[in-house]
């Protein structure tokens, strides 16, 4: 039986995105929540726009499982960094849907995205189309109207009949690294989910691949070779500093700095990206220095990855030098990234606060965390989800060996059980899925 659709989330009211949120409820209820993959319906609301999408600058199209974010975060500092405008189309988004439309360097204002939503759906004209769709044609109409010298465009789910992967000639296609996710919709092995993923490439069109899993490499190659798309791959970090790494892409050598977000895996992204960069070809970026290169690794954003949050009203209440950590991970790939990390971190408890929707294996998901853990808590995701209930979370902790593990009725409610079952931890780490990311980020960013 096909699933619900997890998009869109309609954000907290406020007051200055109030039309907005009157306008995402409504095309929620309108048109389909399950999830149908398929070109045509996006093709023919394209040509009813007047083919929008071949009117965009370059475009860099990135798919993968995990790191796509943090990736095409990277990217987007690096080319800002070269004084080159830049749009962005990601999805989903943690707390206003304006995060999935970058527009020149600034999110998408109220007024434009109300203007283009309704543009859509008018010129839809009531033809079955889904919610993501709707967004993605409204995403190229600002594109296409807006100047910039790049646009960096990600994949919703999976590539090969993904809304986005409507373009012919692409500048480049970004590959990352592939793992085990949504096996509902792009099948349940690797190589499945790979062969989805290369969808995007593009004959003549030169596609960067990531180090991947040799079963996913193995099909991203077949297929790039039936269809004439060279890969490039030619590129690895080949020592790790205090301050930084090394990158040995090509023939060249680069010493660069410890890449903003947190985490030995963020080296990865960051490499895909200076790789992409050098391979795009993107009018105005011919020889980028090491510094510009530098400056935008310093300088990249993306937050719930392993962000550390500074204020809110769970930081309040924590005791002296325990930090709260936001994390969006919610696949076995990404619980391990998390769990190398917190083998590298100080000595001192970790606490965690978890939160999946049920179409997640929370212990599949727990196990490579538990041997860093000293207790956890277990909540339903806020809001209208289809989510893991708090016990079933509380039971994975256990079977996966963290004997402290608690059903929570809320985010404050698993602090309070967490603190009085260790007083003085170092960390608390929220993980779990990116909408209680959002949530959490609702009032703490």
């Amino acid at each position: 039986m096909p699933r619900k659709s997890r998009t869109p989330k309609v954000p907290k009211q406020t007051s200055n995105t109030a039309r907005s949120d009157a306008i995402i409820a409504r095309l929620g209820q309108l048109h389909p929540k399950v999830i149908d993959l398929s070109l045509g319906r996006i093709t023919r609301l394209l040509e009813k726009l007047g083919n929008p999408h071949l009117s965009l600058p370059p475009v860099i199209h990135l798919a993968g499982t995990n790191g796509k974010g943090s990736t095409q975060a990277y990217l987007r500092a690096i080319y800002e960094a070269a004084g080159l405008r830049v749009h962005c189309s990601t999805s989903p988004h943690l707390v206003r849907f304006h995060e999935r439309i970058v527009v020149a360097g600034a999110q998408i204002s109220e007024q434009a995205l109300c203007d283009l939503l309704e543009e859509v759906e008018t010129v839809n004209n009531g033809d079955s189309i889904t919610f993501f769709e709707i967004a993605q044609a409204a995403a190229f109409l600002a594109f296409a109207r807006i100047p910039a010298d790049v646009l960096i465009l990600e994949t919703g789910l999976g590539g090969r009949v993904d809304a986005s992967n409507v373009l012919d000639t692409p500048a480049a296609t970004v590959i990352t690294p592939i793992s085990l996710d949504h096996q509902g919709f792009l099948g349940d092995t690797i190589a499945k989910i790979a062969f989805e993923k290369a969808g995007i490439m593009k004959p003549g069109v030169v596609s960067i691949l990531a180090p991947q899993p040799l079963e996913a490499f193995d099909t991203l190659a077949r297929h790039a070779n039936t269809i004439g798309a060279p890969i490039f791959c030619d590129f690895d970090v080949v020592d790790e500093t205090a301050d930084g790494f090394m990158l040995r892409i090509g023939r060249d050598t680069l010493n660069l700095p410890r890449p903003a977000l947190p985490g030995r895996h963020q080296y990865v992204n960051a490499a895909t990206a200076i790789a992409t960069v050098r391979k795009a070809n993107i009018p105005g970026s011919d020889g980028m220095d090491v510094d510009v290169l530098a400056n935008g690794l310093r300088s990249a954003q993306w937050p719930a990855r392993l962000q550390r949050l500074k204020k809110g009203p769970l930081i309040d209440v924590l005791p002296e030098n325990c930090e709260l950590i936001l994390d969006g991970g919610h696949n076995i790939a990404a619980a391990e990234v998390i769990s190398e990390w917190l083998s590298q971190q100080p000595k001192g408890d970790t606490l965690v606060i978890v939160g999946m929707l049920d179409n997640r294996d929370p212990v599949a998901f727990l196990a490579p965390l538990a041997p860093h853990v000293s207790a956890l808590a277990g909540i339903v995701i806020p809001g209208d989800h289809e989510a893991h209930d708090a016990t079933t979370l509380q039971n994975a902790g256990r079977d996966c060996g963290i004997a402290k593990s608690h059903a929570c009725n809320d985010l404050k409610h698993a602090v309070e059980v967490l603190l009085t079952e260790t007083p003085a931890p170092s960390r608390i780490l929220i993980l779990g899925s990116l909408y209680l990311a959002g949530v959490v980020l609702e009032n703490h960013s």
